[in-house]
């Protein structure tokens, strides 16, 4: 069975603040070490109420000084708010601390509305694939003779990049992944449709590189698994509700099951929630396993990685744990024999 692994946008659930979805980020990673999960992976948004996580590289760092095996990586860091001299010397830092457990998932979105992305880059005006030329430079490529940092080194020097994956949810990002020879991470809770054409595309352009000699797709999922199928549907309202405010400009924190399934919804956005619910893998353990099980044989991905984003912290860890005792990780397969005895 292919590595499970997670990705955590630290949801800010109503009634709590955004200090606490940090401290509940870390709190989770600790859980999924102990769960048997290979990866942890946090996203980066800003200007928005539902979700903290707006410093990946800082809450990396506290992840990873607060486990000791499990791999912490940014999923992704929006390389267009940052120059790449930032990102490579943010990596090579927490990998200087915390060597071989660190991860770079790039994307290329903004991860943000139009406003603040300016207000991100001011000074920056390069394209993605300049950009990504100089992080590989900085990586230890290095620049070509006359080019205005050729006497610039991402320090500490003798320590090495983390593996760099590409985020996408289409077949851009597929292309730049296989052209860099690098990793991909396909987000198939954005476009479900797309995830075997794109992971193909990846395999069938793949270029072999000194960063990765053969080709390796992480599959991204939406999924709430919960100790009834009823219940897990329940918990998926929320995030339904906290995305069609997103999309309304009226972001704020992550609403509770039952305000959301009490909402009145207008027919445009039960439709959303409709098409956004067909994005998601709700039910028991089993039920959740079964399905990404589907997918993953479907896109030949080498990797699942899982987004549970659910209002509640315990409700959040439980999802995780049911998942992780469904795929019978090491950490999840021990929770279950220990809950079978009590």
């Amino acid at each position: 069975m292919p590595a499970i692994s997670i990705l955590d946008l630290s949801p800010v659930p109503s009634g709590s603040a955004s200090a606490d979805a940090l401290r509940n980020s870390v709190d989770l990673a600790r859980h999924a070490e102990a769960f048997g999960y290979a990866r942890y992976w946090v996203a980066e948004h800003h200007n928005t109420g539902a979700m903290a996580c707006s410093a990946p590289e800082i809450l990396i760092g506290q992840i990873a000084a607060n486990t000791t095996r499990i791999r912490v990586g940014s999923g992704g860091v929006m390389l267009p708010n940052h120059s790449a001299l930032h990102v490579a010397e943010c990596f090579k830092v927490l990998e200087a601390l915390h060597p071989g457990r660190i991860d770079l998932g790039i994307g290329r979105a903004p991860g943000t509305d139009q406003v603040t992305a300016s207000a991100l880059r001011r000074g920056l005006d390069l394209t993605f694939p300049n950009q990504m030329a100089e992080l590989l430079a900085f990586a230890g490529g290095g620049f070509p003779t006359g080019h205005p940092f050729e006497q610039v080194t991402a320090h500490p020097a003798e320590v090495a990049l983390p593996p760099i994956w590409i985020l996408g949810s289409s077949d851009h990002g597929a292309q730049v992944a296989a052209a860099l020879g690098v990793g991909f991470a396909f987000a198939h809770h954005l476009n479900p449709r797309g995830a075997w054409p794109a992971i193909a595309l990846y395999r069938e352009r793949f270029l072999p590189s000194g960063q990765l000699a053969e080709p390796r797709a992480i599959l991204t999922a939406s999924a709430i698994a919960a100790d009834t199928a009823e219940r897990a549907e329940e918990l998926s309202w929320s995030l339904a509700l906290g995305v069609i405010r997103l999309r309304q400009g009226r972001s704020g924190p992550l609403p509770t099951p039952e305000v959301a399934m009490a909402h009145a919804y207008t027919d445009d956005e039960a439709d959303q929630v409709r098409r956004y619910r067909r994005a998601q893998t709700l039910g028991t353990g089993e039920d959740v396993r079964s399905q990404l099980v589907e997918m993953l044989e479907e896109t030949g991905a080498d990797e699942l990685m899982i987004m549970s984003t659910v209002h509640g912290h315990g409700e959040r860890v439980r999802s995780y744990e049911l998942i992780a005792e469904a795929f019978a990780l090491p950490g999840g397969a021990a929770l279950q024999k220990a809950n079978a005895t009590h």
